[in-house]
């Protein structure tokens, strides 16, 4: 892996369905801000800036990234924009993570954001010929065939999509941050809202969030403050359409995981790993995606999540953060995943901290489930 890496400070705006004070800009910059603070540094400390989001359509702003550097203090400075659809703060993360580990640079910010209410992300995704097929209506549409085969091979029982939701609501009401906080929240009421696309209900799938996440990563000689170790990070990708496809549980996320475990020496994820944030936007991903990575045997994920060992006080706690669910800026959400992540072995994860994390798990998809970027990171120095 080359220089050791290291997360040294994590910035967050707060997710909501509208940051009508802010421009694209103000957004961005307040995350890096943050962050900054964090890590106890300046826009002057900072070698190289790495920026992701998900497709111009959603705001209809080609090239943001372009007007970003004097927000983000990056101007003379090299400055790099990534993009893997609804992965790509994930990759994001790997990129800057890679300029560090390849001997570039020795401090990098990384900044990954959405503002969705400047657009609308689901006819984005809906757009017609010439310019691209149709998704179904949005990622929901295009996802909910894959949720209904699940659950015909593993007999899932209807009612596992609605405990994942509650679940990770419930985790969310612990975090400041997040989009959707929604008290009293339980069973009946996620069974009682209107199906969007069978068998995904309102209250199974991800709002549509404005914010951004910025952090800091730096070299081992110019750590600062509490460090949260990069032990593996990965990315993968496969083609859409290609023939025998597995759609359910997609080649490329079980390679990308094979890969990071083996960096980080995990042989048993659900022993090794204290805690995960996986990309989770709509709740039958969460049983999908513990078969997916590992966590579960083929066609037994369900029985996990059932079982709550992914709730909170679970021994394998899945998005304390509350997740995709409860915040989804879709270019941020990949670096969420992998912010929280850092803060959680950092012990700085406040009301949703899991108690004595010590290695965890940031996980991100995009496309048609067919990009993964993942990292394990740990309060121990690799």
């Amino acid at each position: 892996m080359g220089e050791r890496c290291a997360v040294i400070g994590v910035g967050q705006t707060r997710y909501t369905t509208k940051r009508t004070d802010v421009s694209i800009a103000g957004l961005v910059r307040e995350a890096a801000v943050r962050a900054l603070d964090d890590a106890g540094l300046t826009f002057a400390d900072i070698d190289a800036v790495v920026v992701g989001k998900a497709p111009d359509l959603f705001e209809g702003v080609m090239m943001p990234e372009a007007y970003l550097a004097d927000a983000l203090g990056a101007a003379g400075k090299p400055m790099m924009r990534v993009h893997t659809a609804g992965s790509v703060g994930g990759s994001t993360a790997l990129v800057g993570a890679s300029l560090i580990q390849g001997g570039v640079h020795d401090r990098v910010l990384v900044v990954a954001f959405e503002k969705q209410s400047e657009s609308n992300a689901t006819w984005a995704l809906s757009t017609h010929l010439p310019f691209g097929a149709s998704l179904v209506v949005g990622a929901g549409g295009y996802f909910a065939p894959h949720i209904r085969e699940y659950m015909r091979r593993s007999g899932a029982p209807d009612h596992i999509g609605a405990l994942v939701a509650v679940k990770d609501r419930r985790n969310a009401l612990k975090n400041p941050y997040a989009h959707l906080r929604i008290p009293g929240i339980d069973r009946a009421m996620v069974e009682s809202t209107p199906m969007l696309w069978e068998p995904i209900r309102y209250l199974e799938t991800c709002p549509s969030s404005d914010g951004a996440c910025a952090i800091v990563l730096a070299s081992e000689k110019a750590v600062t403050g509490t460090p949260a170790w990069i032990h593996g990070a990965a990315m993968r990708s496969e083609p859409l359409t290609r023939a025998g496809r597995e759609t359910v549980s997609p080649q490329a996320g079980k390679d990308c995981a094979a890969d990071v475990y083996r960096q980080a020496g995990v042989t048993d994820p659900r022993r090794d790993i204290d805690v995960a944030e996986v990309y989770v936007p709509f709740s039958w991903y969460e049983p999908m995606w513990l078969e997916n990575l590992g966590f579960a045997p083929e066609n037994e994920g369900w029985k996990l999540t059932e079982a709550g060992c992914t709730a909170l006080d679970g021994d394998i706690p899945w998005n304390a953060s509350g997740g995709v669910l409860s915040s989804n800026p879709i270019g941020a959400s990949g670096l969420i995943r992998f912010a929280e992540a850092a803060l959680q072995v950092r012990g700085m994860a406040g009301e949703h901290q899991v108690e004595g994390a010590a290695t965890a798990l940031g996980h991100a998809y995009g496309g048609g489930a067919q990009f993964f970027a993942m990292w394990i990171v740990s309060n121990r120095k690799p």
